[in-house]
């Protein structure tokens, strides 16, 4: 059968790939910037931010990134576990419910549990009178505001990611591996450890970088709970200092952090794939019953309930009460809603266009081999850029941008920034790799003879 070409639809390649360059060179731009404003400043500024600032900073950084990274670990891999394995009362509920907690920003998350956990706050007060206490000062917990604190509160909102890369291996892996495990003497967490665990060691080396990485692009919740993390000492220094260029030789020492947790997630993957030449049978879940039964629906529940019900239900209670006292709903709400509606609508229209561009530039011939893929890989990066650090490496871009327009256009000031454009192109740098891998992937398994 023969399949009609359009034609002329590979001439057009080398306008994609003009396309996708211009693209790419966008989303590096931030990074040139950056390194530009750092390596203009006195030298006497990384010398007091060297001394003072990026010791604690730094510390405070990597025992964050090592807690929440182990508690995303352990909640993220035993939920996916449990409910691959297992079956039990509520297992297809909880299947897509554990991924909830990513619906909350952290910050949010901090705000509430801050006020939940309060001294004087309903979970402390239940507590001092089911044990019969009569003031804060006779029993009171640990103060939130520590990083023990930052550590829970990240943890419980971002162990989804481990979830879910974590939980897509475990219901694909072959059943007569695990069958084979257990021939041979294994006990069923004995064939966890020594074959289920090693098989998603991929998948969780991908979830666990993403989780470490929205760590570390973390400001609002590590800020509120009082841990001053690199971004927070970005922030402080750029805004309450009015250091710019200080913030960006912070931003340069983190962009070192970034660099790590992507060679450690590679390295972690070591370009390692597992198949299997016979047709596969997926593991089926073990049906638990009695005891058993329902304590795994408590423990798979748990992170449902820390990271997204309790919130949740706090901020619903709170607006219930404010309505009922008259205060309404401030119209500068409605403002926000629209806001964001709008540049929701304005960065996915961007990152899906912009991704299709990149995507289709890879696709072509002169594009499929491997040096030809860097317009992709480069594109990809956004995400692993802070937004404190692209906004800083956006800011001097984006002023030269503005004036070429405005002055292009005979309008004052910067029309731009006014209407909120820097900020879509910031946002859609930063999530342009869901978009591009996305697509690539669907292009992938188009045949070439199809195009």
């Amino acid at each position: 059968m023969w399949i009609a070409r359009r034609p002329g639809l590979r001439n057009v390649g080398p306008l994609w790939q003009a396309g996708a360059i211009l693209v790419a060179l966008g989303v590096l731009a931030p990074v040139l910037s950056l390194a530009w404003l750092a390596a203009g400043a006195d030298l006497a500024h990384w010398t007091h931010l060297a001394q003072h600032v990026l010791p604690q900073a730094a510390l405070n950084t990597a025992l964050l990134l090592a807690g929440v990274g182990t508690l995303v670990l352990v909640i993220g891999t035993g939920c996916a576990w449990l409910v691959s394995s297992c079956d039990f009362p509520g297992r297809r509920v909880l299947n897509w419910a554990l991924l909830l907690p990513l619906a909350m920003p952290t910050y949010i998350v901090a705000f509430a549990y801050l006020d939940l956990l309060h001294p004087i706050g309903p979970v402390q007060t239940a507590l001092r009178w089911v044990l019969g206490y009569d003031s804060p000062r006779e029993f009171r917990l640990p103060d939130l505001r520590s990083m023990g604190g930052a550590v829970g509160v990240l943890g419980i909102v971002l162990y989804p990611y481990i979830y879910l890369t974590a939980r897509a291996m475990f219901m694909t892996q072959p059943a007569h591996l695990l069958e084979a495990a257990r021939s041979l003497g294994e006990g069923r967490w004995g064939a966890f450890r020594r074959v289920a665990l090693p098989l998603a060691r991929p998948a969780l080396a991908v979830g666990l970088s993403l989780a470490l990485l929205e760590t570390l692009n973390d400001i609002g919740a590590s800020e509120f709970l009082g841990v001053n993390t690199l971004t927070v000492a970005i922030y402080t220094t750029w805004i309450t200092r009015s250091d710019l260029a200080g913030a960006a030789q912070i931003a340069c020492a983190m962009l070192a952090v970034v660099v790590l947790l992507v060679v450690l997630e590679q390295h972690g993957r070591r370009r390692q794939r597992f198949g299997s030449a016979q047709r596969m049978r997926a593991m089926a879940p073990r049906r638990l019953q009695g005891a058993r039964a329902w304590a795994a629906t408590a423990v798979a529940s748990l992170p449902v309930l820390l990271g997204f019900v309790a919130p949740a239900a706090y901020l619903v209670a709170e607006t219930f009460k404010r309505l009922r006292l008259g205060q309404g709903i401030s119209n500068g709400l409605w403002t926000s809603l629209g806001n964001t509606v709008a540049l929701a609508l304005g960065v996915t229209t961007a990152a899906v266009l912009a991704g299709l561009l990149v995507a289709w530039a890879v696709r072509q011939g002169a594009a499929s081999t491997r040096p030809g893929r860097w317009p992709a890989r480069l594109a990809s990066l956004g995400y692993a850029l802070p937004g404190t650090v692209l906004a800083i490496g956006l800011l001097s871009p984006a002023l030269a941008l503005d004036a070429g327009v405005a002055s292009a256009l005979g309008l004052p000031g910067l029309p731009l920034m006014g209407l909120g454009v820097v900020l879509v192109i910031a946002c859609t740098i930063r999530f342009l790799a869901m978009p591009v891998g996305g697509i690539d992937a669907g292009l992938a398994r188009i045949p070439p003879a199809l195009e």
